[in-house]
């Protein structure tokens, strides 16, 4: 587990297709809504965490195709499906290798955005707390909608609209996770729901991406 885990990194940092790519697109949304919405500081400060939140969401979505399919395109997947390592394994590799090189960089740089939308000062820290919590979720839900489209045509457009629904319970808790730091309310119900829906789809999603997986390669 722990050579594919390197293996995967090395692929993703070599071909740039979550690092830099993730990152610069997030940045480049972070840096465009002050000029859509204007340089108003209270407006900009109360529409900061779901902005911050949206532009995570939509950096994490960009690389999700390519969870899988590099590796059925070289052939290393069904070499992978009949490895000693289950495919349950595989597919918990492959969402870890995605948040370490996606929502990972995406949650460190996030702070650090915050004051291009004027974040109060208070909600760094939850930003930060509530990042951690939920985009190894986003990564999960990505790896099993890799799984499920993999090998298709065209599959981006199709892991996006399955994708994209399964992230709302992700995205309404981290915003209002740290919509209240901001307003400095307590945070930790938002924080625990964000930690729940994690370790759920740690719990449950490599078991149905492996599923997917397996029908996709008869």
């Amino acid at each position: 587990m722990i050579a594919l885990l390197r293996r995967d990194l090395a692929l993703a940092v070599r071909a740039g297709g979550g690092f830099g790519l993730g990152l610069a697109f997030f940045l480049i949304v972070i840096v465009l809504v002050p000029f859509g919405v204007g340089p108003q500081a209270d407006i900009l400060s109360r529409i900061a965490p779901g902005v911050l939140w949206v532009a995570a969401l939509l950096a994490a979505l960009l690389s999700l195709d390519r969870i899988f399919a590099l590796d059925f395109e070289d052939g290393s997947l069904p070499l992978l499906a009949t490895s000693p390592l289950p495919l349950e394994g595989v597919a918990l590799i492959k969402g870890v290798a995605h948040w370490l090189t996606t929502g990972l960089p995406l949650t460190f740089a996030a702070p650090a955005l915050g004051f291009l939308l004027s974040l109060a000062p208070g909600a760094y820290v939850w930003l930060l707390a509530s990042l951690v919590l939920g985009t190894p979720a986003l990564s999960m839900i990505g790896t099993f909608g890799a799984a499920v489209t993999v090998g298709l045509k065209r599959g981006g457009l199709l892991m996006s609209l399955l994708v994209l629904p399964l992230y709302v319970p992700t995205l309404i808790f981290g915003a209002e996770a740290v919509r209240r730091g901001a307003d400095g309310q307590d945070p930790t119900t938002p924080l625990l729901m964000l930690a729940g829906i994690t370790l759920g789809c740690f719990a449950l999603l490599p078991f149905a991406s492996a599923a997917a997986l397996r029908v996709n390669l008869k």
